[in-house]
């Protein structure tokens, strides 16, 4: 079977993309510009990859061979409802759909039990901590990641693995998809306003997620939040769990993160806490996450309040230990979410001495909002004082080299792909 995926660079479907190659089936694919992720699934074989969606380029690798499933990403349509590739399968009649029914058919076919990771921060770090504790275990398993990491592929499929672990994103409602044999709940505040426009969308969305798993672990402020009562289904942790405090991962959130897959890990393979513990305390990180371009300067998917939180959890953890100033480069992911989240700013750059605030990235924007710009945002801090506006050039870049100089902690806090503040941080400072 040739499946052709759009969208081939994005974090969620490349993974899958190179699941489906290791399970036997021709894999092509399209994204609209090149990425570090086109790159690297490049390099690990998916090399059949067109740059730019349009009607041409489908067409010339149908005519190649032709295809027989289209998955997309579920922002496809919702950018353009008319777009060309998808008027190119109806008109050759392909079948087509989002990534989960694929997924739930490599489920199906191969009777993996699904281990699902969701929430509204801190899943991909959660679903790579799970993915390197059964590692660790040496247990075999098959796992989705939407992040590169140090001991493994961004997805694998192993054939004799009982588990498939994943990071079941709430965007589109895609994890309302399956029914997980144990589910993990990271945390879980209002997002993606564009698919549930009110709170109470959202927070039913999970509700139904929840009951479709046979086994669910959560943080008793989620629980709260979603008025969840007990149930044999349903383990409700406490932050306070003297376990916690034997992890020595840097960040509060990591920490909670940690807890959350080492009961997770425990619960498949009955493996000793204590040696689960001692396991994620050596965990290498992955991508995006705290991950370091050069001495001092470090990226981080951060880009809405929650996610910040997050990371500065992490930062000012680093930098206090260092005896070191710590210095902010926030690059916010649509301006459709600030228009939400403007008001959740408040305190979430607390610990930093500069935060230095670009332009949103733009994606999957309503054209009718205005565009919000940096001064304005700035403006919901609490210390609107500690940030400036700024821009991706020649200013900024020397900014960062004084700020390195000095020797203070700079972390670039970004959500977009291609062309965004991490793509350009490394062009402008990666070691050669």
């Amino acid at each position: 079977m040739h499946i052709y995926f759009s969208g081939i660079g994005g974090a969620g479907i490349g993974p899958l993309a190179q699941i489906a190659q290791q399970a036997g089936y021709t894999v092509s694919g399209s994204d609209k510009q090149d990425s570090q992720y086109i790159q690297y699934l490049k390099s690990h074989g998916v090399t059949n990859i067109h740059i730019g969606q349009d009607y041409d380029g489908i067409s010339k690798v149908y005519d190649e061979n032709p295809i027989d499933w289209f998955v997309y990403t579920s922002a496809l349509p919702l950018e353009n409802p008319d777009a060309a590739e998808l008027r190119f399968c109806v008109n050759q009649e392909i079948k087509t759909s989002k990534r989960d029914e694929l997924l739930n058919l490599i489920l199906k076919d191969t009777g993996l039990q699904l281990i699902a990771i969701a929430g509204t921060h801190g899943k991909t770090t959660t679903t790579a901590m799970v993915t390197w504790l059964f590692k660790q275990l040496q247990e075999p398993v098959s796992y989705l990641l939407p992040a590169k990491v140090s001991y493994g592929e961004m997805g694998e499929f192993t054939p004799d693995s009982k588990y498939f672990i994943y990071e079941a994103d709430e965007f589109d409602r895609n994890f309302l998809a399956y029914e997980p044999a144990i589910s993990l709940i990271t945390g879980v505040s209002w997002d993606h306003h564009e698919i549930f426009p009110t709170r109470e969308d959202y927070q039913q969305a999970f509700i139904e997620f929840i009951e479709q798993s046979q086994q669910t672990y959560l943080w008793q402020d989620d629980a709260s939040y979603l008025q969840l009562g007990s149930s044999e289904r349903l383990s409700v942790l406490d932050p306070a769990d003297e376990h916690i405090s034997q992890i020595s991962l840097k960040g509060f959130y990591n920490r909670l993160d940690a807890w959350l897959a080492i009961t997770a890990v425990h619960q498949a393979t009955g493996a000793p806490v204590d040696s689960l513990v001692a396991s994620i305390n050596s965990f290498p990180g992955l991508t995006r996450r705290m991950e370091q371009i050069v001495p001092n300067l470090y990226s981080d998917y951060a880009h809405t309040p929650e996610k910040v939180r997050g990371a500065m959890s992490v930062a000012t953890e680093m930098a206090a230990e260092s005896g070191q100033n710590l210095v902010v480069v926030y690059e916010p992911l649509t301006n459709r979410r600030q228009h939400y989240l403007k008001a959740e700013y408040k305190d979430c750059f607390a610990g930093a001495t500069k935060v230095y605030w670009l332009p949103s990235y733009l994606a999957r924007e309503d054209p009718t909002q205005r565009v919000m710009p940096p001064a304005e945002l700035i403006s919901y801090l609490d210390d609107p004082s500690i940030a400036e506006p700024a821009e991706p050039n020649e200013a900024l870049k020397t900014i960062i080299a004084e700020h390195l100089a000095n020797g203070d902690m700079v972390v670039g806090m970004v959500g977009g792909g291609g062309k965004s503040l991490d793509d350009w941080l490394r062009q402008n400072f990666s070691a050669s």
